[in-house]
């Protein structure tokens, strides 16, 4: 997009275009998201920026009534882009805090990876990270009754006083200054996670009720919900989706606030609600060769953990989705940790000292289940899935499934499926390579054809 773009997506309030760019103000100093309603400022007072930070930087303050800092995230899809935006994702999610461990886990030097995110966004690493922190503390300031100190350790800082400072040097306001009197303290947070329309909750819902493991998940008409846990922390979530409001309101418990910032990327990401859909829909119409009707909002429904979607793989392998949602369900109630009402799906430790008695299934398949749950547990920060092809019992298909829901990736085409190659055969003839990166959603398209 160029600034003729951002001047009609502004003018029109689109809210297809939230949180692809930022509105700054030069009279008020301030930026704003392109949907706020507050009055259309004159075109000769306003800045573009695509990136939030970069108004900060120039010195306008967020907006206290649109609150840009409640944005969708941007696409990141861009292809000569991909190692700064990758870096930038691993901010965003809390996933990594030192550059030169960031910099390994791209394949890259700290170096080069410095001048990547300089050339792109226009800040430092440290910068950035700075800026990241106290928009998701000033989220949860606005949001949530969590008190300032706690809300200063949940974003990452180290001390009150640190916090203070940053969050006044970035966002021009002091972080007191945005708490009103009216929180009440509860055990629940409830959280605003919004999205770019449009978002097929229908077909999510009915695929999400389909595989359904009771109690550990709990779906109705607008909600799906779900025990989390990790060796640091446990917790449930429920989001209900709001739909004339472009957002799901997220009600959470956990039982260590440190790790909030990442439990709700992860929500984010198991509900694809940063996907720039509009962008991938008219990608797929432009590739598939009229072969079917794309339908519109389809998005990636996500499981929790790449191990537990790798077991729900093995489990689902050559056999009907309710044969394989049976047999998850037989696992969770065997293994599952139960605390009072909830129940945890079980960690990969449990899982690899199971025999499976309770299983009736060829020796192969139980086989399959111990090595990828002894890897797990032996590897347990590997995201590198290909790796998983040594175990025996573990193909390219289980692979992808995992690929595809456990880490949400873009661009997995599940072509050994069962229900793909059916969807495949009764359409037009066409060219499934020419649809990346947005394959993963061809293969739900494709799924929604049956």
């Amino acid at each position: 997009m160029d600034t003729s773009h951002w001047q009609k997506a502004r003018q029109s309030r689109d809210p297809r275009f939230d949180g692809l760019f930022y509105v700054a103000v030069k009279s008020t100093g301030i930026y704003c998201r392109p949907i706020c309603p507050a009055p259309t400022a004159h075109e000769k007072n306003v800045a573009y920026y695509q990136f939030a930070h970069n108004a900060a930087q120039d010195g306008f303050r967020p907006c206290i009534r649109c609150r840009p800092d409640s944005a969708p995230g941007s696409a990141a899809w861009q292809g000569t882009k991909t190692t700064a935006l990758r870096a930038k994702q691993l901010i965003d999610q809390n996933d990594e805090h030192d550059c030169e461990k960031l910099a390994a886990r791209l394949g890259i030097s700290s170096r080069y990876l410095r001048q990547l995110f300089k050339q792109y966004f226009g800040v430092s690493i440290t910068q950035y990270r700075l800026f990241n922190q106290c928009h998701f503390a000033k989220k949860l300031i606005q949001e949530t009754h969590l008190p300032l100190t706690e809300i200063a350790f949940a974003a990452g800082f180290k001390s009150i006083r640190r916090f203070n400072d940053a969050f006044l040097q970035q966002l021009n306001i002091a972080p007191s200054n945005l708490r009103s009197g009216d929180k009440k303290p509860t055990s629940t947070l409830i959280l605003t996670l919004p999205f770019r329309p449009p978002y097929n909750w229908p077909a999510l819902q009915g695929f999400l009720q389909r595989r359904l493991i009771k109690p550990m998940e709990w779906v109705t008409q607008t909600s799906y919900g779900r025990t989390f846990a990790s060796d640091k922390y446990k917790g449930s979530f429920t989001a209900e989706f709001i739909a004339n409001k472009n957002h799901f309101s997220v009600s959470i418990n956990i039982d260590n606030t440190a790790y909030l910032q990442p439990v709700i990327n992860n929500i984010r990401r198991v509900l694809d609600l940063d996907a720039d859909i509009n962008l991938i829909e008219t990608h797929l119409s432009a590739n598939i060769n009229n072969a079917f009707t794309v339908c519109e909002g389809l998005r990636l429904p996500g499981i929790w953990s790449s191990f537990e979607a790798g077991i729900r793989a093995v489990l689902g392998q050559q056999v009907s989705v309710t044969a394989a949602h049976n047999l998850v369900t037989k696992l969770v109630d065997e293994l599952g940790e139960k605390e009072g009402d909830a129940v945890y799906f079980p960690t990969a430790k449990i899982v690899t000292n199971s025999d499976f008695a309770f299983f009736k299934m060829p020796q192969a398949r139980k086989n399959a289940l111990h090595n990828l749950a002894h890897f797990c547990a032996l590897n347990p920060e590997n995201d590198d899935l290909d790796e998983w092809l040594s175990l025996k019992g573990i193909g390219p298909w289980t692979v992808n499934y995992a690929k595809l829901r456990g880490q949400s990736q873009p661009d997995i085409l599940l072509d050994g499926d069962l229900g793909v190659k059916k969807a495949q055969a009764a359409a037009n003839p066409f060219e499934p390579a020419n649809c990346a990166p947005f394959r993963s959603y061809l293969t739900f398209q494709l799924w929604q054809q049956l």
